[in-house]
């Protein structure tokens, strides 16, 4: 009687296909995984924007779009802040590798629908 050790073919390429198909159910929740990683990004810089206008508030009764060393914004992120004034302002985040768009606003610069003070990104 002949023994031979090893695989056969079709025991090899049935591994292969298993292996395929949880590549093909893996992958695309690695993708979703970064855009959230990205956009809690660019909502923490949000939020560290409010506290740093707050303490900028705090000591000279207004507003600025030019925070200086008190603020900067996390790598990839770009955040514009909008219409400073006494009494309010708005600001916007964005992401080189994401096409979402986060805003936030306190006081008078009211962005329809969203919430004073949170972050949204729609």
């Amino acid at each position: 009687m002949r023994t031979s050790k090893g695989f056969t073919l079709i025991e090899l390429l049935i591994v292969v296909v298993i292996i395929g198909i949880l590549a093909a159910i893996a992958i695309p929740k690695f993708a979703n995984t970064k855009e959230k990683a990205i956009i809690t990004s660019m909502k923490s810089d949000l939020r560290n924007l409010v506290t740093a206008e707050e303490s900028y508030f705090a000591d000279n009764v207004t507003y600025t779009s030019n925070l200086g060393t008190a603020f900067s914004s996390s790598a990839g992120v770009v955040v514009s802040i909008n219409g400073p004034t006494g009494k309010g302002w708005s600001a916007s985040a964005t992401h080189s590798s994401s096409t979402r768009t986060c805003t936030i606003w306190v006081g008078e610069n009211v962005i329809a629908g969203t919430p004073e003070g949170a972050p949204t990104c729609p």
